[in-house]
């Protein structure tokens, strides 16, 4: 894999979020663009090995390209994972090294593994070895009282020197005790100089950054200092942001412009989805914020949440939603 094509698949990429990027809020995102780099949920390497690999590994072909975020710390079982998932065509898969919750590090995953560089570099040869795609990084600058910008550019230079040449980071340092995950997103401060400053010692790597990105305006200007720009919840919040990433960030024309197309885009994946016994509510509700700003929006998603649980619910629900907005 070349260097200038890791560095356009991370030009402009989702988050991966627990409990909401799903493969059908990938789908759905990837209708507003099409050169967006999608990511998985984290996944853990025991939930693909000891559970249901097929459900954790799937994806529809439109989803590309698509990254496959992985949590674990054992070298092993991560490349038996990186092994398994080159059956399925991943364009990328991560290593999870930022995320702060106890579950995680219970596991021994997530940010605590940044204290671990050494094993963090032993797991990405691992991975490497096992996987056809490229294996990236994302990491936090720091953890606890691990947050100098030594600390920062001793861990990038050592997993850097087993080969990774690409790296995420969320632009704050992670408090693995005494905040919650949420917390976790908001304090401390977020610090966008430093990951600039990774950038310029380490002009050779693939550098993206992540943390409290909400417009594309600020994505250019971010683009200026690193290679690549990562979003989070915004992009899931306010999901039209997406819609001039491919003319913005890519130069290429968009994919649909208007939001009623998006909508009846989606409408024959719902069918085919629920066809296979999959309820209206687990799709519909990763599409709620498609019309905020607009008028009606509010009762877009009321419709749609009133009445995409219910036993006889299908795409008429949706249909009946848009007739609440006006679309410009």
């Amino acid at each position: 894999m070349t260097d200038s094509h890791s560095s356009s698949l991370n030009r402009f990429s989702v988050a991966p979020m627990l409990d909401w990027t799903d493969r059908h809020a990938r789908f759905f995102l990837r209708l507003l663009s099409k050169n967006t780099l999608l990511y998985t949920e984290m996944v853990t390497t025991g939930a693909i090995l000891h559970g249901d690999a097929q459900r954790f590994l799937q994806f529809n072909q439109q989803e590309h390209p698509i990254a496959l975020q992985l949590g674990g710390s054992n070298p092993i079982d991560l490349a038996k994972c990186c092994t398994m998932a080159s059956d399925y065509g991943y364009d990328e898969i991560n290593l999870n090294v930022g995320c702060p919750s106890d579950r995680v590090q219970s596991g021994m995953f997530g940010a605590c593994l940044m204290a671990k560089s050494d094993l963090v570099a032993e797991c990405f040869t691992a991975m490497q070895e096992a996987s056809q795609s490229e294996v990236t990084i994302k990491c936090r600058t720091g953890i606890d009282d691990l947050d100098s910008f030594e600390f920062l550019q001793a861990f990038i230079a050592t997993v850097a020197d087993s080969g990774c040449k690409t790296f995420v980071i969320h632009a704050r340092k992670a408090w693995l005790s005494g905040l919650s995950p949420k917390q976790n997103r908001e304090i401390p401060e977020l610090d966008y100089e430093r990951v600039y400053k990774i950038k310029q010692l380490f002009p050779q790597l693939n550098i993206a950054i992540n943390g409290g990105i909400t417009a594309l305006e600020s994505s250019l200007l971010h683009l200026q200092h690193v290679d690549g720009v990562m979003m989070g919840r915004e992009a899931y919040n306010n999901p039209f942001v997406l819609a001039d990433v491919d003319e913005k960030i890519f130069a290429c024309s968009p994919n649909l412009k208007n939001r009623h197309d998006i909508i009846e885009a989606m409408l024959p994946y719902i069918e085919k989805e629920m066809a296979k016994g999959v309820k209206l509510n687990h799709i519909s509700r990763h599409i709620l914020g498609l019309y905020n700003g607009l008028k009606g929006a509010k009762a877009f998603r009321r419709h749609i949440s009133e009445n995409a649980h219910k036993k006889d619910a299908d795409i008429n629900v949706i249909i009946d939603a848009m007739k609440h907005v006006q679309d410009s």
